[in-house]
């Protein structure tokens, strides 16, 4: 399979969205979506300070309906809501109060909520609190009012067509009454059969009198037991505000949204800046194999037991580096990006892991002044500018110090070291700017020895050995050489020096960054 084949596998099989790196980057700027809780949380405060809720006053009126089921789903409340909320209850609620406000402005200062299918519940805002009690008093009798005019108008229409189809049937019962006062007695059979057909007929039409008769009194007598039903339950009374509760839950809904938010903007920034923070992402986009993780070295003094830590994981990294200077022919630069500072520390600590073996020159390519101003120490390395770098006698260990972040001058790269390591902050630098990294050291045949991760995430389990390019790696490095220096093969073996300078060059030279992960999983 060639090397085309397998890189279109490994981009098809490679996710859309990685979860693992995305949660990982938002975890990692915990700092912006904790600032906006925080400011949620602080705007809320403010408003519930500020703005305080207007004075309300509520109440609760008890409405009876004529048709009242219990299986009723709450239509017949609604509807009362529906009628609360018109110009005709606002006029007549204005009307006993003597005010001069329109009635539309009016129902904007109310609402009412159907507690229970009887039970409604009407919330009013006013300028005090005497102010809105009296207004929900006055809307509460300009409601009940309403419904019990309306309950009336209905029984009595009711009662009324009642009582008219009582008439029509009286009238229809006296000429029925006439009629069997007409006939007189005999004995045709056909006269004795209508004379019966007009008695049942007239027995009907009282039955159904007495009916229309019976629910007529129903009508108007069921309407007071309505009318009495329908009252104000509870008493319009203020409503007590409470400002640490107000403040305590307009803190914490604004918490919940900033915290929302901020997670939101994390993810969505996370996404389009596709800047990689996890190990196998960074080897991958490099081409190179991390070496090493270290913290953010701080600029202020740190806590003892994280000095420890990061003293002892300093020195791993110092012995690591020295070894590899060691055995290198060409000297060895650190090439930082978006660790300007940590690189700094890593150069002083490389050269104290070096001094032992003699003097050491570091060649500053910083574009700060992390090391050029710098007070020199006895004993301790010379630091010099890139300008002087050939002016370093050869018998010393010359140490390159240089910066691969945007806006650096490539074509000093090699005069700070033949060969690389690249100290990089996690989450620091984009894909396609890794990438160029990659391609511009490449182009100035530059190998990268390895990665210096700095600041990385500590629930972080990803691989970042290239396990298929060995000579990326410290230990593929040396081993490779031992094998090339010390094989049994019968041809004839070139100089050291030569040697390990084509070794160290040859694979970088034909690399290139791919966009598959290749470390094992």
């Amino acid at each position: 399979m060639t090397s085309t084949t397998a890189d279109a596998e490994s981009s098809a099989a490679a996710p859309l969205l990685d979860l693992q790196a995305l949660v990982v980057a938002v975890r990692r700027r915990r700092r912006l979506w904790c600032s906006m809780a925080l400011l949620g949380l602080l705007i809320g405060a403010v408003v519930a300070v500020l703005l305080p809720p207007p004075p309300t006053a509520v109440t609760k009126v008890l409405v009876a309906h004529q048709a009242d089921q219990p299986n009723d789903s709450g239509t017949l409340i609604r509807t009362d809501v529906a009628l609360l909320q018109t110009t005709q209850i606002a006029d007549r609620a204005l009307r006993s109060l003597k005010s001069s406000e329109k009635p539309e402005d009016f129902m904007g200062a109310y609402r009412g909520t159907g507690l229970t299918n009887n039970l409604l519940q009407i919330d009013v805002t006013g300028g005090s609190d005497a102010e809105a009690v009296a207004r929900a008093k006055a809307l509460a009798d300009a409601f009940v009012a309403d419904h019990v005019g309306r309950m009336r108008e209905a029984a009595k229409a009711e009662a009324q067509a009642l009582l008219d189809q009582r008439d029509r049937m009286r009238d229809e019962l006296a000429q029925v009454n006439k009629a069997i006062g007409d006939r007189s007695p005999g004995s045709d059979p056909k006269a004795s059969a209508s004379i019966e057909s007009l008695f049942a007929r007239r027995a009907e039409l009282n039955s159904r009198i007495s009916d229309f008769d019976q629910r007529a009194a129903d009508a108007r007598t069921g309407t007071p037991r309505l009318i009495s039903g329908t009252q104000i339950v509870d008493a319009p009374r203020a409503v007590r505000h409470s400002l640490p509760k107000a403040a305590l839950t307009d803190a914490a809904i604004g918490l919940v949204l900033g915290l929302v938010l901020g997670l939101a903007v994390a993810a969505v920034g996370t996404v389009v800046a596709d800047r990689p923070v996890l190990r196998r992402e960074i080897a991958a986009n490099l081409g190179a194999s991390v070496i090493a993780e270290l913290r953010h070295v701080p600029r202020r003094q740190a806590g003892p037991w994280q000095r420890r830590r990061t003293r002892a994981a300093r020195e791993r990294l110092a012995t690591t580096l020295a070894r590899t200077v060691r055995g290198s022919t060409e000297p060895v630069s650190l090439l930082e990006l978006g660790c300007a500072h940590s690189t700094s520390v890593i150069a002083l600590d490389l050269a104290e892991a070096l001094a032992p073996d003699g003097p050491v020159v570091i060649v500053d390519g910083l574009p700060g002044p992390q090391l050029a101003d710098r007070r020199q120490e006895p004993g301790g390395p010379a630091v010099v500018r890139r300008e002087h770098a050939a002016d370093v006698p050869h018998e010393e260990y010359r140490l390159g110090v240089g910066s691969v972040a945007p806006g650096a001058a490539w074509t000093g790269l090699p005069y700070l070291g033949g060969q690389t390591v690249l100290v990089v902050r996690a989450g620091h630098g984009s894909a396609a700017w890794l990438h160029t990294v990659a391609r511009q050291l490449a182009d100035l045949s530059i190998p990268v020895i390895g990665v210096v991760l700095i600041d990385p995430d500590p629930r972080d389990r990803t691989d970042g050995t290239l396990w298929d390019g060995l000579h990326t790696a410290l230990r593929g490095h040396n081993e490779r050489l031992a094998r090339r220096n010390h094989g049994g093969t019968s041809h004839a073996v070139p100089a050291v020096g030569e040697d390990r300078r084509r070794t160290e060059r040859l694979p970088m030279c034909a690399a290139r960054v791919r966009d598959s992960d290749q470390e094992a999983r």
